[in-house]
Order: structure tokens, then C-alpha cells, then sequence
């Protein structure tokens, strides 16, 4: 593969403009929805401008449209070399966590740099997902499923350390997005089995010797398959919301799930959109997930190299589970997960990792290898 150095005009015959058209939009819709769910919130909620967390959203959303762009223009080999260092520093900053983290409602997930609040997890996924692919892809082992194995070896340490936190909702989507790195670079099926039956025995054996720490695991479980014994969930205030919305929405600014549910603005944001502007806007949002994820299976396909095929397929898993773990919890068919929605959500952590992910995947999907 030919180095590449960066060139303006290079950079724009190379690039794939309907990639980096789809996530310009869903950065511009998450700008655009988020005045509409995050104003009530600060003015009636916490008693402050009318457009604070719209503003805040806005620099976010424009600081990972930058970064997105920068990754996107960077020496791909410099990249390359840079993962392992950058995912080790991450994990160092995770592992810290339990210790110096912010708790907030009886979870420690964020470390206070008083400027903003960071969530280190944000960043590890796509770094994860990098680092895996290159241990599979790699030419030192041997063997696949050694490489299979070192590769749990380092989503363990991963999970034990969001488990201590604790996030479950993180923990399940870094292990569908693995699976998948797994299903698509070739595995044995016992192997699989053995895994799956290893991470079922873990959770029933946290749930015993840690009940208190984890007991609200069971109480959304409880509260998804009961929901009329458990009250009036927030799942269930989301799907009525939706069915409010209906086609065409009930108008910018005129929905009401913003003020019955806290964390709208994050984790029921495609809810929000929905009450106000319809199902149609929703399904628009996830057709173009879709067609993302349809554009870089398109250029794997034309990929010979081992790593790149991995790690654009690990990236895409990352972001279509996410997003459709989001909308299941919205449409009360997945339990409550905490789980935000990329590009959309409110969340300086979550939009600078999905403009790291998304400028990595537009720079990646920009080489010209065939086979």
C-alpha cells in the first residue's frame, strides 16, 4: 500500500464524499435536535440560559467535525503506529476511574478534568476495536485462535474494569462488537460457546457476590419484562411518546418526554425526535446508518489487507449495535441501557470518540487498495 501524503486535491478525489456527506448530516441533525431537547431542561430544570446545553452541544459537535476532518486528512501509517500507545494511555485512564472518578447516581464513570467531565470508555471502544484487528490480523501469531484468545484476554481486563464502575450497557456492546470482529475474521464454534458460556457464569457469579452493587440490573430486567408491576418505566413513557409523535410529529418544541424523562437529551434523544418530528425523521436517521454501514462494507470488500477489512467491519459494528441498542431501548423492546445514540446524543465524551471514529473510518475507507 502506497504511503500517503496529504494533498488537497488528493485528499478530495480519494476521500468518499457520500461517507463524509452522511456523517456531516447526522452531526448538523444532532446540533438541530438538541436546541429542541435540551432547552426545557435548562431553563425550567437546572435554571439557566435557555440555550446552554444547545450551546455547549455546539461546540462539541463542531470540535469533532474538526477532528473528524483532521484524522481523515492524517499519514494513514502514522495512525497505525499510534494505536497500541493511545489504547494503553486509555486504559490507564479507565483503570483510574474507580479511584478519582465523579459518581454520579451511585455510578463512578467520569474523571473530572474541571473543564469538561470525561468518560474514558468513550474513548477505549474505537481504540479497542483497532487493537483488536491488529492482533488478529497480525503476522507474529501464528495462530488464529491464539489470536482469538489474546484478544478476550484484553476485552476481560476491559469489561472487569466498567463492571467495577459499574456499566453493563458499555460492557454488552463492546462484546457484540468483538463478536463480530470474531464472526467476520473466522472462529471455531466451540470456541465461541465456550466464550459466551464463560461471560453468562461471570454475570450470574457478579450478581451473587456483588447483589448490592448490581441489583439494578435485575431491576430493569424485572421492570422490562414486568413493566406493569414495576410503574411507569421510562421506556414506556418513550414508546407512548413515539406512538404521540406518530408520522409527522406534534411540532419542534411541543413534545413533553424532555420533562418527564431526565436524560432525554441522551438517552432517549431519538424518542424526543420522534414525539416532535415524527417517525419519518426517525427512520431517515437510521436509513442513514444504514447506508454507512452499506458504503463500508462496499470498500472492504475491495480490501485485501487483512486489518483494514477487520477494523472497518469492527467500526461500523460499533456504531450500528450502539445506535440499534439505542433505538431498542426507545421502543421498549431492550431493557434501559444508558446507551447514547452517535452524533446525536448530547455528550462531549461521546461526540469527540464518534468524531475519532468517524474520522478513522473516512481515512481508512479513502485508500485505494484493490485485490
Amino acid at each position: 500500500m502506497q504511503e500517503k501524503i496529504f494533498n488537497i486535491n488528493n485528499y478530495w478525489r480519494n476521500i468518499d464524499k457520500q461517507i463524509l456527506t452522511s456523517f456531516s448530516i447526522l452531526f448538523i441533525l444532532g446540533v438541530f435536535f438538541s436546541f429542541s431537547s435540551t432547552s426545557f431542561l435548562a431553563d425550567e430544570r437546572l435554571n439557566k440560559s435557555y440555550y446552554f446545553f444547545f450551546q455547549k452541544h455546539l461546540v462539541y459537535a463542531c470540535a469533532s467535525f474538526l477532528i473528524m476532518i483532521i484524522i481523515s486528512t492524517l499519514n494513514t501509517d502514522l495512525i497505525n503506529r499510534s494505536l497500541i500507545p493511545i489504547f494503553i494511555f486509555l486504559v490507564l485512564l479507565l483503570l483510574l476511574v474507580p479511584f478519582l472518578g465523579v459518581e454520579v447516581k451511585g455510578a463512578k464513570r467520569w474523571l473530572n478534568f474541571y473543564i469538561f467531565r470525561f468518560q474514558p470508555i468513550e474513548f477505549v471502544k474505537p481504540f479497542f476495536i483497532l487493537v483488536v484487528a491488529q492482533i488478529i490480523s497480525s503476522s507474529k501469531i501464528k495462530s488464529l485462535n491464539l489470536s482469538h484468545i489474546i484478544s478476550f484476554i484484553f476485552l476481560s481486563i476491559i469489561t472487569l474494569l466498567l463492571l467495577i464502575q459499574p456499566d453493563v450497557g458499555q460492557t454488552i456492546l463492546l462484546a457484540a462488537s468483538w463478536s463480530s470482529l470474531i464472526f467476520v475474521s473466522g472462529f471455531s464454534i466451540i470456541f465461541l460457546i465456550l466464550i459466551f458460556f464463560f461471560l453468562i457464569v461471570l454475570f450470574f457469579l457478579l450478581l451473587y457476590l456483588a447483589p448490592e452493587r448490581f441489583s439494578y440490573i435485575i431491576s430493569r430486567i424485572t421492570s422490562f419484562m414486568d413493566p406493569e408491576k414495576s410503574g411507569w418505566s421510562q421506556s414506556q413513557k418513550a414508546i407512548e411518546a413515539i406512538k404521540q409523535g406518530g408520522l409527522k410529529g406534534r411540532g419542534m418544541g411541543e413534545g413533553i418526554l424532555k420533562e418527564n424523562v431526565p436524560e432525554a437529551h441522551t438517552d432517549y434523544i431519538i424518542a424526543v425526535v420522534s414525539e416532535e418530528f415524527g417517525s419519518a425523521v426517525s427512520v431517515l436517521i437510521i436509513i442513514i446508518f444504514l447506508f454507512v454501514a452499506f458504503r463500508i462494507i462496499k470498500k472492504v470488500i475491495s480490501f485485501s489487507n487483512n486489518y483494514y477489512k477487520l477494523a472497518l467491519c469492527g467500526l461500523i459494528s460499533l456504531i450500528i449495535f450502539q445506535t440499534f441498542i439505542h433505538i431498542g431501548v426507545n421502543a421498549n423492546l431492550l431493557p434501559t441501557t444508558g446507551m447514547t445514540l452517535p452524533f446525536l446524543s448530547y455528550g462531549g465524551s461521546s461526540l469527540l470518540s464518534t468524531g475519532i471514529l468517524a474520522g478513522i473510518v473516512l481515512n481508512y475507507t479513502s485508500l485505494n487498495e484493490k485485490n
